[in-house]
């Protein structure tokens, strides 16, 4: 399983390329993950936090960046103000580099007028839009609040200067049988798979397949077949369970010869 989360994050393309929306996408360095040691990812963490730990890991084992910190709560008397992910030096320009670490599984919705708006999560909660708002307008000014400035000089980082970029990862799912989706200037190979409403599923043209409902520690890894595959007519009621809690699962499908998609089966 950890080679698979290491691989899974590694391999999942960033959402756009360059600077969009205002936000400088990190690029991230050749890493030999053949040669990773093989430290275990904590399981008793949420994803995110579990994406974190991999992203440690990664840099941790490449050359061309040195770690100075990360996970660094800000705070004030009364409240934490928020948590800045990683500090970087490069090491040729020794440049410091604030990072933001994001890996999101999100949704299209063609429905919707303007790309950056069609993206969002399989419960339809979890917004791409204020999630870059919120890196671009929060997260990122974290670091020179004067709070942020006080924490930041105590680990003798100095938070003038810092440039400010974002790892931002994603798993696309359109529409199932949907026509080709532009998402321009988001990135096309981050579509991964297909979404459907549970009614559309709970139909004869999925019955003859076999299906794996990955827990959210699986999802950013690829498909295989070593898993408890069940029938359909078992997964429906896994299903109904998850449909009267409003969650919207990943589901794995294997046909008959083998391959396996990726979806969503959304209760809404």
């Amino acid at each position: 399983m950890w080679n698979q989360m290491i691989n899974g994050f590694f391999n999942t393309p960033p959402l756009w390329s360059n600077e969009q929306f205002g936000i400088q996408q990190f690029v991230f360095p050749e890493v030999d993950i053949e040669t990773l040691p093989a430290i275990p990812i904590p399981t008793n963490r949420r994803l995110g936090h579990q994406m974190e730990y991999v992203f440690k890991q990664l840099l941790d084992h490449c050359d061309d960046y040195e770690l100075l910190m990360h996970n660094l709560p800000i705070k004030n008397t009364k409240r934490t103000l928020g948590e800045i992910d990683f500090i970087l030096r490069q090491a040729t320009s020794l440049t410091l580099m604030h990072i933001e670490l994001t890996y999101k599984f999100y949704i299209i919705d063609p429905t919707i007028t303007e790309p950056i708006h069609r993206l969002m999560g399989p419960n339809r909660r979890d917004m791409f839009f204020t999630k870059m708002e919120k890196i671009k307008h929060e997260q990122f000014p974290l670091l020179h609040s004067r709070e942020g400035a006080a924490a930041l000089e105590l680990m003798n980082i100095d938070p003038e200067g810092i440039i400010h970029q974002a790892c931002f990862k994603a798993q696309l799912f359109t529409p199932f049988k949907s026509k080709r989706i532009g998402i321009r200037p988001l990135n096309n190979d981050c579509i991964v798979g297909y979404w459907l409403p549970f009614d559309v599923f709970n139909t004869t043209a999925f019955k003859s397949y076999q299906f794996y409902i990955p827990f959210k520690t699986e999802w950013p890894i690829a498909p295989h077949l070593k898993v408890p595959w069940a029938s359909h007519f078992k997964i429906l009621m896994e299903l109904n369970l998850r449909m009267l809690k409003e969650r919207a699962p990943m589901v794995w499908i294997k046909k008959s010869d083998d391959t396996i998609e990726k979806c969503f089966v959304v209760w809404w």
